[in-house]
């Protein structure tokens, strides 16, 4: 186009120039006399060069005022125009040019020629390419194409989209358009596809588009690719009839209920049997997507997989209602299922039985051989009464304690059969751990509706009849009896008022004088006496398992070793004071600090005091009983094995801990005369603690040949009604304050 401005130009110059001259020459002709000036031809000729400059000066300002409205035309073009002829000078350059790269129009100027034009915008900061190399590869580009398009990067960060394209001269014509917020556009565009691709591919729940017109799949998610179990390029292109053939009928119906609706629907947990991971629990969104028209033109479904979900929750209701370590059902589980059952039984008249089962010294199993075995005889003991009964409802209650419904018929026969077959599901020993364990079973039945219409009161009675089955000696079967509901109800009214026991005052303590062989008094055992406002005397055999079971025995155990050592510290004579400790107060408190409590308070001499253990200190956790025992003897103060011959009487006890004193139960006191069994062992256990060099004490001494007998196998002391009854100190005043000419010096604290 400035090609064709130049010539056009240069044209209406020489036209006007001849003009000119024509005239020049005719008026120079004239004024010489050369030619006559009244000549017509002169005339025309003056006439005709005034005539065609004035037409030529019409004709130059038309083409002049041309040529300004194509320059104003170009430099307002919004891309920057510049013109190189075969020279590679500059034939024309607009105004946007200039501006889009900030170069100086004193240099970028026709004339100049491209490489100082490049070498002056590497200058300028607007170039950062070799010059040199920068024009070889446009030109080289340009002879082989004849047009080319290049983008580029400005140092300023803007692009720069140029084109250029060769003129027939030789040269070329380059248009550079300023792209630079298209490209911004178009990246921030292709970011946010990419962002929502990778959202969409990232999302958790399986995302499938289909295209309305084919129903052919056009996209599936990584998560889709895990749901159906198959990669997803064996997908796209399918219709549902090729990956879901058992199910596209009923995906097909959603789908029409989707265009009908021109909306959403939501299909609940329905079965998605996928192609490659089996059979899944689906919640599914579905979603008509409009096209370019506005019309539908995918569908897309969103589908949620509930398979584990619905699992963990089946799994957790499970665990809520069954024990973990049994897999039987638990109370919760227990209640629930009872008040069925009577729900059931009161609409048909139905008798039915609760069958309440204990283990018999569980705990003493689980503490011998450890917790470990104690779980696996557990698990193996309800793998046998699973089998024993025979499909009514078992569960696991707690610890050792178990529940039985009994509803297959006729009662209480059913439920005594049921009662039978559970003892003789345990009857053979269990082996865990290599160690051969026997165990037995104490049941408790009541039966619906004569012992109870209601859950509390049926259940109060199976506890009530077990109870009973418990104090007649375990390994029974025992029905409930009115009278047992009775005796239950005593029995927590019991504990309740022996809470109130100590605030009230009604705890006493009696004394039993001890005495050597030969009848001098060493001592006295502290004996605990509960005389009730309008119960009078309890027997401690009745009160004190109650304190043992319900944890009061901790309280008032503290109380006996506070006033038993408070009263003899006020003895003139230095008398030993013994007290029991049961194997409740080993397993709560601090044993040792309460009675190092004790000693300083009361000002008793450590080795006045006595404390007798039982062997159930020990068979409980061995090593902690014997490191607490250890401790006790370090305070000074002296440790004697009770009841030594009733439980089971382990020798490894003797060698482990250094009894200072062993006293023999009563029971084999009381048999001496009627017993050799029991003279033997007497004989024995003296022999025994002689060679320990542990001195013994025999309780339960009443009648004069019991004495006598004690004292020709060598027993150290003895204790019981011959000696002296257990009474208040007040009636003992006189042993505890003067000493009898006949009465030998105490035995030894050390």
């Amino acid at each position: 186009m400035f090609r064709l401005l130049t010539r056009l130009r240069g044209f209406r110059e020489q036209r006007l120039l001849l003009i000119v001259g024509l005239g020049v020459v005719s008026a120079t002709l004239a004024s010489l006399g050369l030619v006559d000036s009244r000549a017509p031809w002169v005339g025309l000729a003056l006439a005709a060069a005034l005539g065609i400059g004035l037409a030529g000066g019409f004709a130059y300002r038309h083409f002049r005022l041309q040529e300004l409205r194509m320059r104003t035309a170009v430099n307002n073009m919004t891309q920057g125009l510049i013109m190189f002829d075969s020279t590679e000078r500059i034939v024309a350059c607009n105004d946007r040019y200039i501006q889009m790269y900030g170069v100086s129009p004193e240099i970028v100027r026709p004339g100049c020629r491209f490489i100082d034009l490049l070498r002056h915008r590497v200058a300028t900061g607007t170039l950062s390419r070799d010059p040199e190399t920068y024009r070889d590869s446009l030109l080289a580009e340009l002879r082989a194409k004849k047009l080319t398009t290049w983008i580029v990067e400005n140092t300023d960060g803007r692009a720069i989209a140029v084109t250029q394209r060769l003129t027939a001269d030789g040269g070329w014509v380059a248009t550079h358009d300023d792209i630079t917020q298209r490209v911004r556009s178009q990246k921030a565009l292709e970011r946010t596809r990419a962002f929502l691709d990778a959202v969409i591919e990232n999302v958790p729940a399986t995302i499938v588009v289909r295209d309305i017109r084919d129903h052919r799949y056009v996209l599936v998610n990584r998560a889709g690719e895990a749901f159906l179990g198959i990669p997803r390029k064996d997908v796209i292109g399918k219709t549902p009839n090729d990956v879901f053939p058992d199910g596209a009928a009923a995906i097909m119906v959603h789908d029409e209920e989707v265009l009908r609706s021109g909306g959403r629907i939501n299909v609940d947990e329905h079965l998605v049997r996928t192609p490659g991971n089996g059979s899944r629990l689906a919640v599914t969104k579905k979603l008509a997507i409009a096209d370019a028209a506005g019309k539908p033109g995918y569908l897309l479904s969103v589908i949620e997989d509930v398979t584990d979900k619905r699992l963990a929750e089946e799994r957790i209701a499970h665990m809520a209602h069954h024990d973990s370590l049994t897999d039987l059902p638990n109370r919760a589980a227990f209640n629930t299922e009872l008040d069925a059952i009577i729900e059931r039984a009161r609409a048909s008249e139905a008798g039915f039985a609760v069958l309440f089962i204990d283990l018999d010294r569980f705990k003493e199993i689980n503490d011998v051989f450890g917790p470990a075995a104690g779980d696996e005889l557990l698990r193996q003991i309800c793998d046998r009464f699973r089998t024993a009964s025979s499909g009514n409802f078992l569960a696991r209650l707690g610890g050792d304690e178990f529940a039985v419904v009994s509803t297959d018929g006729p009662q209480p026969a059913t439920a005594e059969a049921l009662a039978e077959r559970l003892l003789a599901s345990v009857a053979d020993e269990f082996v865990v751990a290599d160690q051969q364990l026997r165990i037995s079973l104490t049941i408790g039945v009541a039966v619906f509706p004569g012992d109870g219409t209601d859950p509390a009161t049926l259940l109060a009675n199976a506890d009530a009849a077990l109870d009973r089955a418990k104090s007649e000696g375990r390994g029974m079967i025992r029905f409930f009896e009115a009278d047992m509901d009775k005796r239950l109800r005593e029995r927590r009214a019991l504990q309740h008022e022996l809470s109130l026991a100590l605030s009230r005052n009604e705890l006493t303590l009696h004394y039993q004088p001890q005495a050597t062989i030969r009848g001098g008094i060493v001592g006295f055992e502290a004996l605990l006496r509960w005389n009730h406002g309008s119960r009078g005397m309890i027997s401690p055999g009745t009160f004190i398992p109650i304190a043992e079971d319900s944890g009061l025995i901790v309280p008032i155990g503290e109380w006996v070793l506070r006033e038993a050592c408070r009263e003899a510290a006020s003895w003139s004579r230095p008398l030993r004071i013994a007290a029991n400790l049961s194997p409740v107060q080993f397993r709560h408190g601090d044993l040792v600090g309460m009675i190092h409590s004790i000693l300083l308070d009361t000002g008793l001499a450590p080795g006045r005091l006595e404390l007798e253990v039982t062997e159930g200190v020990l068979i409980g956790d061995f090593s902690r009983a014997v490191a607490i025992l250890r401790r006790l003897k370090s305070l000074g103060v002296r440790i004697a094995m009770d009841d030594f011959g009733t439980g089971y009487s382990s020798l490894s006890y003797l060698q482990s801990f250094p009894f200072d004193a062993i006293k023999i139960d009563k029971a084999f006191i009381s048999n001496l005369e009627q017993s050799v069994q029991s003279a033997a062992i007497v004989r024995a256990v003296i022999g025994l603690a002689r060679g320990l060099n542990v001195p013994v004490i025999a309780e339960g001494v009443e009648t004069s040949h019991q004495l006598e007998f004690l004292s020709q196998v060598d027993c150290d002391e003895v204790q019981g009604y011959l000696i002296g009854k257990p009474r208040p100190i007040e009636q003992y005043l006189d042993l505890i304050e003067q000493r009898s000419p006949q009465e030998e010096p105490a035995r030894s604290a050390g």
